[in-house]
């Protein structure tokens, strides 16, 4: 899916550095196939297909697992969270609209539980830092050679500017850069229009920019 619409340079929409092709979208004959599959699984967990929930779940188990862990910045919440993320799926499986798309309808799912987590984990502000830390984390690609240590010190660094910024940025930006959605199918997860979605985009890199100028 392009994010050419939003950034039309082709670069990295944080550090400006050239970008690798963006994860294949709709348009692309295998994404339409998969997503008309998911929506087919989907049928039939409606109607209460285990076997479909299953080969739904092994499908989308890791990439929801990652859609949470970079937004609660914790591994091992991101597993809780990704299993309950199904748990509600069955539970709410009648809700499924036909003919909507499968993707946006489970990160919708997954988001929500992600705030409640977030929302939980505030009004416990005893707990240290460094128990709340994500032990894998995907950085940003940088557009020179580094050492193992400043990759490593780059990518914690991302870590915690994602980690910083208000929740409702994080999510935008999270769903828009890691998970290549669309302004469009980002405001259906989040409940807000996509104007609402691109000023928050366009906010959270301007904060992530100043975070990182080190690393620009």
């Amino acid at each position: 899916m392009s994010h050419r619409d939003a950034t039309p340079s082709g670069r990295n929409a944080i550090s400006g550095a050239p970008t690798a092709p963006p994860p294949a979208g709709l348009s692309d004959p295998g994404a339409e196939s998969a997503a008309l599959e998911d929506r087919g699984l989907m049928e039939k967990v409606r109607g209460g297909d285990e076997a479909a929930f299953g080969v739904l779940m092994q499908r989308w188990e890791l990439p929801v697992k990652a859609v949470i862990a970079r937004l609660v910045g914790n591994a091992s919440e991101a597993e809780e969270l990704a299993q309950e993320a199904f748990v509600r799926l069955w539970q709410q499986r009648e809700k499924f609209r036909a003919g909507a798309e499968f993707r946006p309808w489970l990160l919708a799912i997954a988001v929500n539980l992600a705030r409640n987590r977030l929302r939980w984990w505030r009004r416990r502000p005893t707990v240290a830092l460094d128990e709340w830390s994500l032990r894998e984390g995907a950085g940003i690609e940088g557009g020179r050679e580094e050492s193992e240590l400043e990759r490593a010190e780059r990518a914690a660094a991302v870590r915690e500017a994602v980690a910083a910024l208000p929740v409702p940025l994080r999510e935008a930006i999270v769903l828009f850069e890691y998970e290549a959605l669309s302004q469009a199918e980002i405001a259906q997860v989040v409940g807000a229009t996509p104007k609402a979605v691109e000023t928050r985009i366009h906010r959270a890199r301007e904060k992530l920019r100043s975070a990182l100028r080190r690393w620009l």
